[in-house]
Order: C-alpha cells, then sequence, then structure tokens
C-alpha cells in the first residue's frame, strides 16, 4: 500500500491497483465474493478453501500480525454468532480480485459489478470506476453505451457509469462531449442527474463556441436550477484548464460574466461573477466596464466582493483606483469595503495608500489596517502577496471565511 503505483503499462498498474485494493476491501467484499459465486463456503472448509485458491501475496497480506491472533478472534466470534451462520476467515483480501481485474469485460460488468456496489464501500467504487474506465478507453462507442446504461441506470450505479465516462480519453471525443450536452439540457431528466452529466463535461480540454452558447443560455434560465449552477461551474473550470495552457479565455469570461449580471438565481449568478478570480485573468477594458457594473448595481454583497478580487486584475489600474475610491464611502457592507480597501493595494501598490487613508478616515474600522499596510510599505515591501502575508490581522472584520 506504501509502494508508488507503477507506471509502466497498464498491467503494472492493475497489478498496483490490485494490492492497494486487497489490503482495504476487508471482510465485506469477502462476503460480496461469496454473493458473486466466487470462493463459496458455508463454514471453515469453504473460507478455507477459497484462502487457498488466493494469490500467495493475497495470503500474504491477509495474514497481518498473525494468524494466531485473526484465529482466536475468529472463534471467538463464532461463538457468539447463530449456529447457522457461515463463518468467513478474518482475510482482508477479495481472493477473486485477479480473475475479475483480468477477466470482466463490458459487456460483463454490469452484472459481475452489481454485488460490489451494494457493499457501498468506497474501495471497491474507486476500483470499479477506474476499471470501467479502463474499459472504455479511448473508443467513442463504449462510452456511449455506458452513457446509455447512466440513463436507466439507479443511482448507486449511475454514478459511476456516468464518472467512469468523465474520466475517460473517450470523453474527449466531439461525439461523446455532445451527448453529454444534449442529454444535460434534456428538460425530460431530473435536474440532479442534469447536473451530474453537464459537471461530466468539465475535463474537456475545451469547449466549442456553440457549446459555451448553450451553456451559458441555460445557466441564464430562471428554471435551470442546480443542473444551470453546474453549467456555470463547468464553464469556469474549462476556463482554468484553457488559461493554464495560455490559450485565449476571453470567450469563457464573457459567457461567465454574462451569467453573473443576468441570472434570476442569486447562487448561479455569484458563481459566475466570482469564478473568474480562480483563473485571475488580466481584464481588459470590456471586463473592466462589465465587473464594475457588478460592484455598483449588485444585491449581493458576496457578488459585490467577488467584483473588487476581479477589479483588482485590471490593466486600467488608475480607473480601477479612482472606482474604489468612489465607492468605498457609498458600500453599506463592512465586508465589501474590506474588500475595497485591500485590493486597492493590490490594485495599485504603495501608489494607492493615499486612498487608503482617506478610506480610513472615513470609517475609523480601517485605521488599525491602514496602519499595518503603511508599515510594511514603509519598510519596502512592494509584492501584494508579501504585504498580505505581512499583515498582523488578515481577516479583521471575519470576512473571509465567507467569500475567500
Amino acid at each position: 500500500m506504501s509502494a508508488p503505483e507503477p507506471t509502466s503499462g497498464p498491467s503494472t498498474r492493475r497489478s498496483a491497483r490490485r494490492r492497494a485494493l486487497a489490503i482495504g476491501l476487508g471482510l465485506a467484499v469477502l462476503a460480496l465474493a461469496a454473493a458473486l459465486g466466487w470462493g463459496r463456503g458455508e463454514g471453515r472448509e469453504g473460507a478455507a478453501a477459497a484462502a487457498a485458491s488466493a494469490p500467495a501475496g493475497a495470503q500474504q497480506s491477509g495474514r497481518g500480525g498473525g494468524r494466531a491472533a485473526q484465529g482466536s478472534a475468529a472463534s471467538a466470534a463464532a461463538a457468539e454468532a447463530p449456529a447457522h451462520a457461515p463463518e468467513f476467515e478474518p482475510a482482508v483480501c477479495w481472493n477473486d480480485l485477479e480473475r475479475f481485474d483480468a477477466e470482466v469485460t463490458l459487456a460483463t460488468f454490469r452484472e459481475w459489478s452489481a454485488p460490489m456496489l451494494a457493499s457501498r464501500d468506497g474501495f471497491v467504487r474507486d476500483y470499479l470506476k477506474e476499471r470501467l474506465g479502463e474499459l472504455i478507453g479511448g473508443d467513442p462507442a463504449r462510452a456511449l453505451e455506458v452513457l446509455g446504461w447512466a440513463q436507466t441506470a439507479e443511482d448507486r450505479s449511475y454514478g459511476l457509469f456516468l464518472r467512469a465516462v468523465r474520466d475517460s480519453e473517450a470523453v474527449q471525443r466531439p461525439e461523446v462531449s455532445s451527448r453529454l450536452l444534449e442529454l444535460g439540457l434534456d428538460p425530460r431528466l431530473p435536474s440532479e442527474r442534469r447536473a451530474g452529466i453537464l459537471s461530466a463535461l468539465d475535463t474537456q480540454r475545451r469547449l466549442t463556441p456553440q457549446a459555451l452558447t448553450q451553456l451559458t443560455r441555460f445557466a441564464k434560465d430562471p428554471v435551470s436550477g442546480e443542473a444551470g449552477w453546474a453549467a456555470t461551474r463547468t464553464i469556469a473550470r474549462v476556463m482554468k484548464r484553457e488559461h493554464a495552457q495560455r490559450a485565449d479565455i476571453s470567450p469563457y469570461l464573457t459567457d461567465l460574466l454574462t451569467i453573473g449580471a443576468e441570472s434570476p438565481d442569486e447562487q448561479i449568478r455569484y458563481l459566475g461573477q466570482m469564478m473568474p478570480m480562480h483563473a485571475a485573468p488580466l481584464l481588459d477594458a470590456d471586463a473592466t466596464a462589465r465587473f464594475e457594473q457588478i460592484l455598483l448595481g449588485e444585491g449581493n454583497e458576496a457578488g459585490r466582493d467577488a467584483a473588487a478580487h476581479n477589479l483588482s486584475l485590471s490593466s486600467d489600474k488608475a480607473r480601477v483606483l479612482a472606482l474604489f475610491a468612489s465607492t468605498f464611502p457609498k458600500e453599506p457592507s463592512v465586508c465589501v469595503r474590506w474588500a475595497l480597501f485591500r485590493f486597492s493595494a493590490r490594485t495599485a501598490g504603495k501608489r494607492a495608500l493615499p486612498v487608503m487613508a482617506r478610506m480610513a478616515e472615513l470609517d475609523p474600522r480601517f485605521a488599525a489596517p491602514y496602519r499595518d499596510f503603511e508599515h510594511l510599505y514603509a519598510l519596502g515591501t512592494l509584492d501584494f502577496v508579501r504585504v498580505w502575508q505581512g499583515l498582523q490581522d488578515q481577516d479583521p472584520f471575519h470576512c473571509l471565511d465567507r467569500h475567500e
């Protein structure tokens, strides 16, 4: 379990995964093996036969601190159990994992995995999701078949099927991503299922202009609910990935700002306003103007806080500093005032001190934070991150636990 997973190929990865799974599953999965008809036994004779069929390494991992202690524990448990109950040796492996891993196919996966899913064991679900993803691989036909399973699946297997498609290479194929989008926008499906489907698109390397338009339009729909929130988050996550690749993210930013300004759902609107800060793009004049509208017109203080954060990354620093100075006296929320105050320093550095001093005059609660900033700049600290880390109190008004 402590050994690093080999990376030389699928077979070595599966071998390492088997070892980790064998250590983690325990008696629950051994009982499930009995339900599958593998390693079945009604008493010690059946359990011993199952243990004998296991690979040598798996048997060793099951011995743990010694068979004597385990045997006595098993005897005590057997003495307390009803006489008709089956007895199992306290092994910590599933004896037929090797067989399942080697022989399961896409055609047999649902039948073979159903009893294992019933265990509600996190190790089992993770293993099955990874194994199904390997069976899908880069084949779009297989991914579409598994999506078909998900449409009618029960809750437990539905999530497994969807996550396996999401993490497969095939999800990048146009026919798979377009089908996910189609299902996610299908009003006949429950909102929570649509949310899961749209979230499965967040591993895309990029979103097409058509997909962006459809997701944005849906997120602004007054009845989109949880699925509209998932659509907004998917746009933001793909934007962040594209930004890391130095791609042009202006279409994503534009659509997030459209959602942030026009969605009637406050939570979705806030998500559109807040998510750009995770990519931290340099704002052009158009994005600066749109965030300015949010700062001045958003009824939700969390949205105004997010707008101040994003505006501090505008290329027009003089405009933003003047905006913060004029907005501070009219802003009723101390948390938004704290955002305007500290992000003034992020916007203009030491040149923001006169504006910050005026804010402290208008609201004496900011006098101590101002002295802190002034002292750090006087010491020659210029980088905002270093100034921020040098503050005696980064959260004097108890705001950051809600917004950052």
